[in-house]
């Protein structure tokens, strides 16, 4: 391992929304970045138009100081075992950006390795628009495994490095990364909101309103409310819609997110604490996805699907670039250690 963890090498391996951002970032901070994909398949070839030279996973694990496991969750437990474990020089850092695999036991990593987490609280396409403008999107980091002594460093360096560090990177633990990632998940951010969506939609639709109107009020102006949210939590969102909304909100949300909703927000964080949630989900990959991919098509072919497809259509702002973004200055030096609450 390089003694020089100001400037490690790092192998991204995948090239998706999260390893696309992490390798672009990371290169233009001034880290030497391998890429290691499969040869000849979509993302080696995306990967190489961006100016990577693309070696195999192995190839690019071999080399490095740190290597970035950033592939789909499911595909990381054969990788590790097949690909990574072999090829890992001894005492280098194995890195993930989700504690899925080592929290539930499905990847055990070598005992020579360092091991950390740096993530990114937001999507890919957003960690890099927010670095190229100079900012950063916030960012969690863990360490599983300090063999070396210098595990943190390393992750508060790569974290700098991809512009997390910008916004004073939190540490927390592999467990509590995970098991409050899948709890956002499945009961607010995707599961809670869309089955929220599309029931306030069928509520409107079924007593005689037109789906049109239902889809503004229940799904288009959802953006609007939560921008207020993020830009400045509830009290600028209070600060921003009427008294009528405002009280409609305090009276009535009551209804819908009522004991029997917090009880089953208990029985979800219950289920991905003991395991429940991953090991369906595991043996839902193992069969095929049979299930996974049906409950997706009757997500897709939701009538507010046809409906949203065609509004959106008119809405034109909706098809224009993004403005380009000035030069992105160099990434700043590690944060300093801040504790989760």
């Amino acid at each position: 391992m390089t003694s020089d963890t100001s400037k490690p090498t790092i192998a991204i391996l995948g090239y998706g929304s999260q390893g696309r951002a992490h390798a672009l970032n990371l290169r233009d901070s001034g880290f030497d970045v391998r890429v290691g994909l499969r040869p000849g398949g979509p993302t080696s070839i995306k990967a190489a138009a961006d100016g990577f030279a693309v070696q195999t996973p192995a190839e690019a694990a071999a080399g490095a100081d740190i290597v970035a496991v950033l592939t789909p969750d499911m595909v990381q437990p054969q990788l590790y075992r097949e690909v990574i474990a072999p090829a890992m020089r001894e005492g280098a850092c194995l890195l993930f950006a989700h504690g899925f695999n080592v929290h539930y036991g499905q990847i055990e990593p070598r005992a020579d390795l360092d091991v950390v987490l740096v993530a990114p609280k937001g999507p890919g396409a957003l960690v890099r628009r927010e670095y190229e403008i100079g900012r950063g999107v916030p960012a969690v980091y863990a360490v599983h495994q300090d063999t070396s002594g210098r595990a943190e460093q390393l992750a508060l360096t790569y974290c700098a490095g991809i512009g997390g560090a910008r916004q004073n990177a939190i540490r927390t633990t592999f467990k509590e990364e995970t098991e409050t990632d899948l709890f956002g998940e499945q009961a607010v951010l995707c599961g809670g909101a869309t089955k929220l969506v599309q029931a306030g939609w069928e509520t409107l639709v079924e007593a005689g309103y037109q789906p049109e109107v239902a889809y503004y009020e229940c799904l288009h102006e959802l953006k609007l409310i939560v921008d207020l949210l993020y830009e400045g939590g509830i009290t600028r969102m209070h600060e921003f819609i009427s008294e009528t909304a405002q009280y409609g909100d305090l009276t009535r949300g009551p209804y819908v997110i009522d004991d029997h909703a917090r009880a089953q927000m208990k029985k979800i964080l219950t289920e991905i604490q003991d395991g429940t949630f991953a090991r369906q989900w595991i043996a839902e990959y193992a069969a095929g996805n049979g299930n996974y991919k049906a409950l997706k098509q009757a997500d897709l072919e939701h009538p507010i699907e046809e409906v949203g497809k065609r509004l959106r259509g008119a809405m034109k702002w909706l098809e224009q670039p993004a403005p380009q973004p000035a030069a992105a200055p160099a990434a700043p030096a590690p944060a300093a250690r801040s504790e989760a609450a």
